[in-house]
């Protein structure tokens, strides 16, 4: 009961911070709307010069669905993990956080929770329901719904740990700008979020398959929207359960790869 009054306290925080920063919100909100223009366009030009209404099994609409939900998730999964860890260790307030009774890894992960409910309601659910109004019922809406909503907390469980891949790296550089840069640019591009997998070649898209980073976007959409199989059970069972693997495998080697690089920890020379 003591834990969980600690989380729940980590939560009430969180929503109350992002609740001082509603101005934040309002301008992330505009700048995916520029963002969504300038998807909208080049997307219709590449349709335009296809000569075909369908690429790659998919029309102008289902891959501007799959890229204005992908956008919405990216709002609610975003993390700044590695900032935040490569300052504490600059300023030497990541002492303090070690020094907390509760794991550094646990604590990082709830402390972001708060933020992401607020993210969640008032970024995705929004986005969600103009989609599903204008683009009059594309979207199935059944029990797709809980097992979506099932793979997105699975694809949180996912981008965390990868986030907490790369933090402990600024413990033997103090610095990971280059390095963040690189993994959100492979992460975006890789899970889905910026292009569908579906326009990868084949090779490559049969090589991305077994990597984490569709847990993360392609999975949890694909779910949603019913495609890929995921409209019959063992579909949407073999989905999920990649997620769980993933889950599982970066859980634990992120566990050990901060077990390891916390002991190489120096502040102020020390």
């Amino acid at each position: 009961m003591k834990s969980m009054r600690r989380l729940t306290a980590l939560t009430k925080a969180g929503v109350v911070e992002s609740l001082q920063f509603r101005l934040g919100t309002f301008v992330t909100l505009f700048a995916n709307l520029i963002y969504l223009a300038l998807v909208y366009f080049l997307w219709k030009a590449i349709y335009a010069s296809s000569g075909t209404d369908v690429v790659n099994g998919m029309t102008f609409y289902d891959t501007m669905i799959y890229l204005i939900l992908a956008t919405a998730i990216f709002n609610f999964l975003e993390m700044f993990i590695v900032w935040d860890m490569s300052r504490a260790i600059q300023s030497g307030e990541i002492i303090m956080h070690l020094l907390k009774p509760m794991r550094y890894r646990k604590y990082i992960f709830w402390s972001y929770s708060g933020s992401l409910v607020m993210s969640f309601i008032l970024t995705f659910i929004p986005t969600f329901l103009v989609v599903v109004i204008v683009t009059k019922g594309s979207i199935p809406v059944g029990w797709n719904l809980l097992a979506f909503v099932v793979s997105l907390l699975l694809a949180l469980i996912v981008n965390y740990n990868i986030e907490m891949l790369v933090a402990p790296i600024c413990l033997y550089t103090e610095s990971t700008w280059g390095i963040n840069i690189v993994k959100e640019t492979i992460v975006l591009l890789l899970s889905g979020a910026s292009i569908p997998l579906a326009f990868f070649p084949e090779t490559f898209r049969k090589i991305v398959e077994y990597l984490p980073f569709r847990a993360v976007y392609d999975i949890p959409l694909t779910v949603l929207l019913k495609k890929n199989g995921t409209d019959s059970f063992d579909g949407l069972v073999n989905a999920i359960g990649i997620q769980l693997i993933w889950c599982v495998v970066l859980t634990i080697c992120g566990n050990l790869f901060w077990n390891h690089a916390v002991k190489k920890i120096t502040v102020n020379g020390g």
